[in-house]
């Protein structure tokens, strides 16, 4: 364990301030130190930190330089200039990046940081599944596997999917496309469009806990709260939920419209991360954690940067066919 020195209580004080609102202060001894240390090393280094809407406060306020959900880092991952980009975040999302940075050095912290969502479904699956439904495109969500991902046409996020689909219906002239691997957000997606989707069973394991009864205890117990829930839940809780959106969508609902009292159906660090940039917004907190994403540490970052973390290869030829499904996603969102 690091010291908390005088130095470091005063060089980190102004970013305790930020997040005072969820992290006590008896922990912020324990935190500054590799947060003092990290920021250090990266400029040094000019490494580039990333890091999803699940990560802690104390690695998306104080270490990140770039935060958002899948289809915001992939963004910034195509545009970055740094040589090293670390991924707080999991091993697919690390992947991506490396896709649209083949020459600089992609880490993450932590290999086992997995997905159950992404680990559903495998490159062999795609293969067959264009075998029974010839002609027709597929669409795969971003939380997926290279080796899934080289077999798709084009990829999503919760954020633009419904837009995507239709785009490539459209361009390939069909009313039916292939969308994987969640249920749910198949589900989701059929429910805003016309164009007929062919799912797979794929779930995320934070979100497919959530209930439609916590949905309504919630509602009982918090009177006036807004429920806010993310398309890879259930049904029956995105039909008792006030909004439904992805994780960016889900945070300007909450900037915009500034709700007295909010309850994010959604991974728990989350709500933690918003409630810092909405500091008069009282947040309700369903607790469901991904255990991937707490692989994640500010010490395992800092190894990293200190020549540890495991470095992200990807073969060459693979890494072609999976870097297009992306670029053609990024591609349809900028248009």
């Amino acid at each position: 364990m690091l010291a908390y020195t005088p130095e470091i209580a005063t060089n980190t004080a102004a970013l305790y301030k930020k997040v005072a609102k969820v992290i006590p202060e008896i922990e912020w001894p324990f935190h500054a130190p590799y947060i003092a240390e990290i920021n250090r090393l990266k400029r040094e280094q000019g490494a580039v930190i990333l890091a999803h809407n699940y990560q802690t406060p104390e690695i998306f306020h104080c270490v990140a330089d770039i935060v958002g959900d899948s289809l915001q880092l992939a963004r910034e991952a195509a545009e970055t200039k740094a040589p090293i980009i670390i991924m707080a975040g999991v091993y697919f999302m690390a992947e991506t990046a490396k896709l649209l940075n083949p020459e600089k050095k992609v880490l993450i912290p932590d290999e086992r940081a997995g997905c159950s969502l992404a680990e559903s479904i495998t490159g062999a699956d795609v293969r067959l599944l264009r075998e029974k439904y010839p002609g027709i495109p597929v669409v795969t969500y971003v939380n997926s596997s290279v080796d899934v991902k080289a077999e798709s046409d084009i990829c999503i996020t919760s954020g633009n999917a419904v837009r995507v689909v239709e785009t490539i219906a459209k361009e390939r002239g069909v009313n039916k496309v292939i969308c994987l691997p969640d249920e749910y957000l198949s589900n989701y997606i059929a429910k805003n469009t016309k164009v007929e989707i062919i799912s797979w069973k794929g779930h995320c394991e934070v979100h497919e806990r959530f209930t439609a009864q916590e949905l309504r205890d919630y509602r009982k117990n918090f009177p006036g709260a807004i429920i806010l829930a993310h398309p890879e839940c259930p049904p029956d809780v995105l039909n008792e939920a006030d909004f439904v959106g992805s994780t960016y969508r889900m945070s300007k609902y909450v900037s915009d419209n500034k709700p007295a009292k909010v309850i994010m159906i959604t991974e728990c660090s989350m709500s933690d991360n918003v409630a810092v940039e909405n500091p008069d917004v009282e947040f309700v907190r369903p607790c469901n954690l991904c255990p991937h994403m707490k692989r994640i540490t500010l010490a395992k970052i800092l190894e990293c940067l200190q020549g540890g973390g495991k470095e992200v290869t990807i073969d060459p030829q693979l890494a072609a066919r999976a870097r297009l499904a992306v670029e053609r996603m990024l591609a349809v969102n900028h248009g």
